[in-house]
């Protein structure tokens, strides 16, 4: 009985040892399951907090999206009623100036009618182009225009745009069309075809537009004299000029220092401007220029010229430059130029 009791317990016991190992084997694998999944959550709250973040940035730049659209549209808007507005008074024009044409017509034909002489058509003289005008304005009396190499400056910056600040910043982000027609740049496109025209016809001349650089208008002609005897040579600089879009900052620097690269030198220099130059020789750091820094890039730039070459300065109005106009006129002093701001209705 001891015998058989006994060997029950053995039985038990081995029996007992294989559950515990079982059970010892399947905790083992369930404790590694449960460590792989805790890692997996903890990379997923990971990735959540990525996604959330990356989301936010998402909400903020769609809201600061909103916003730039918001003001474009302000723009466009303002841009279209200018827009109306000018095609308004380009309509008013046209009808003026054809009421005008209507009235002289009716003139002459009286003037006919009464038997009165028809003028003659006028001797253009020793001009080497025909600039059309009303009568004989000839405002720029005090311009010297002799010389037998003759550089032409125009600048061609921003500011040639507009007269006031507020209107040259709603023209540069205006179209092509829109800023070749800016009436202040039509002026400076009809000073320097006068210009031109009242050259000797047996002088040389060269026509360079500057703003942030300095080139020839007439391209492929850069470090070359043109002919005023070569019909050519003067419309096609002309021509040249009226396809430039104005634009950027003005360095007086680059200009005249053309001055010095031209060979031989020119004997006089026609400057048609606006004001006091933004910016040097290089590009400046700040987005703005004071007074007294304009002043200092034109006296740097004037720095650069030869010694005897008289500058003659066209100085078309521009808001908020008061040194310019004095700083000119002194440079006309200096270099035995002359210095004149011509009238608004002029050529």
């Amino acid at each position: 009985m001891f015998c058989g009791f006994g060997a029950v317990v053995l039985l038990v016991l081995i029996l007992d040892s294989d559950t515990v190992r079982a059970r010892n084997a399947a905790f083992a694998d369930l404790q590694s399951e449960v460590v792989r999944l805790e890692k997996e959550a903890i990379t997923g709250r990971e990735q959540l907090v990525v996604v959330r973040n990356s989301l936010t940035v998402a909400d903020e730049e769609v809201v600061v999206t909103q916003g730039e659209a918001e003001r474009v549209l302000e723009t466009i808007r303002a841009l279209e009623i200018e827009v109306a507005r000018m095609q308004n008074q380009t309509l008013a024009s046209k009808q003026h100036v054809n009421e005008l044409a209507s009235d002289l017509k009716n003139l002459d034909e009286e003037q006919r009618r009464l038997g009165a002489p028809q003028p003659a058509e006028q001797d253009s003289g020793s001009k080497v182009r025909e600039v059309r005008g009303e009568g004989d304005r000839q405002y720029l009396t005090g311009l010297k225009m002799g010389g037998q190499r003759v550089l032409i400056l125009v600048d061609v910056s921003a500011s040639m745009l507009d007269e006031t600040i507020i209107n040259v910043v709603r023209r540069r982000n205006m179209d092509t069309a829109s800023k070749r027609s800016a009436p202040k740049w039509l002026r400076a496109l009809k000073t320097a075809d006068w210009l031109v025209s009242n050259l000797p016809a047996a002088a040389s001349f060269q026509l360079y537009t500057f703003s942030t650089q300095a080139g020839a208008a007439f391209s492929g002609t850069e470090g070359k004299w043109l002919k005023t005897s070569a019909r050519k040579d003067v419309d096609g600089a002309i021509q040249a000029l009226s396809q430039t879009i104005p634009g950027g900052g003005t360095s007086l620097y680059h200009a005249l220092a053309v001055a010095k690269k031209l060979s031989p030198r020119p004997d006089n220099i026609l400057l048609v401007t606006d004001g006091l130059p933004t910016q040097g020789r290089d590009k400046p750091s700040s987005t703005t220029v004071s007074a007294d820094q304009r002043l200092q890039h034109f006296q740097a730039a004037v720095r650069t010229l030869p010694s005897g070459v008289p500058v003659n300065t066209v100085l078309l109005p521009m808001e908020g430059d008061a040194y310019a106009a004095a700083a000119f006129w002194k440079l006309a002093q200096e270099t035995r130029g002359s210095f004149l701001t011509p009238a608004r209705d002029w050529p």
